[in-house]
Parts: structure tokens; C-alpha cells; sequence
């Protein structure tokens, strides 16, 4: 499983949620270390409404539950 690190608790209103997108990332999108570190493992990015990526985990229900610790609010994005 990859850290995550902390979610920045402060960001652009989007009403009255903060909207995050989770993602699965290809391991092509990812540095080599990385890719050596979880081998064939999905990843899932959690990025906030202008793509930045906020952070990596290796589960997408984690995923969920990362951004909902953090008062986003999580929504699929393929």
C-alpha cells in the first residue's frame, strides 16, 4: 500500500461540498521506484476539480475513505 499524504483541508468552494475524483492511474503513469515498489497492484488516485493529484492509495474503498476524512466528498471518474 502507498502513503498518502495529508489532504490539504483547505481549497476552492464547490458549493457547499468539496467534490474530489478517484481514479484508477496506470502503472505507465507512475515513476519506475514506484512501479517497482507495487509491482502489477491498481492504484487510485484521488485528484480535487483541477486535476491535481492530491494523493495515491492502493484501494479504491480506502480511496473513498481517505476523502471523506477529509470533509470531500468522493465521486467515481473514468
Amino acid at each position: 500500500m502507498m502513503d498518502h499524504p495529508s489532504l490539504p483541508q483547505n481549497g476552492p468552494a464547490q458549493g457547499p461540498e468539496r467534490i474530489v475524483y478517484i481514479r484508477t492511474v496506470p502503472a505507465s503513469e507512475l515513476p519506475q521506484e514506484a512501479r517497482e515498489r507495487i509491482g502489477d497492484a491498481t492504484i487510485y488516485a484521488i485528484h480535487d476539480a483541477e486535476g491535481a493529484r492530491l494523493a495515491l492509495v492502493a484501494d479504491r474503498d480506502l480511496a473513498f475513505t481517505v476523502a471523506r476524512q477529509h470533509e470531500m466528498t468522493p465521486v467515481s471518474a473514468h
